[in-house]
């Protein structure tokens, strides 16, 4: 197996920022900011947007002066701009209508 190869298979270590932007790219590909890597499609899904962008908030919200501020800073960043594109898509109408989520 060649360098290359490897170093595309390789997972990251898991870490708290890696826990936003996992998130955040999830919330951005529901969005239709971003094409789903699986389907190489742009596919909007308004309500998986906000759940992932809920789920944001609640880590915000649990970890509260626990973070250290480049964490502290990417998550507030982040959620800026994702409640920000998700009003610009609700606003827009360009939505799916979805049955709610049962989980």
């Amino acid at each position: 197996m060649d360098e290359t190869n490897n170093t595309l298979n390789e997972i990251p270590e898991a870490s708290f920022i890696g826990i936003i932007l996992f998130l955040a790219t999830i919330a951005s590909q529901h969005l239709g900011l971003v094409k789903n890597p699986l389907s190489d499609k742009v596919e909007k899904d308004i309500r998986l947007a906000k759940y992932s962008i809920d789920s944001l908030e609640i880590l915000k919200d649990k970890t509260k002066n626990n973070l250290a501020k480049e964490e502290s800073d990417l998550l507030e960043n982040i959620l800026s701009e994702l409640k920000l594109a998700y009003i610009k898509v609700e606003a827009d109408g360009n939505t799916k209508n979805n049955p709610p989520i049962s989980l």
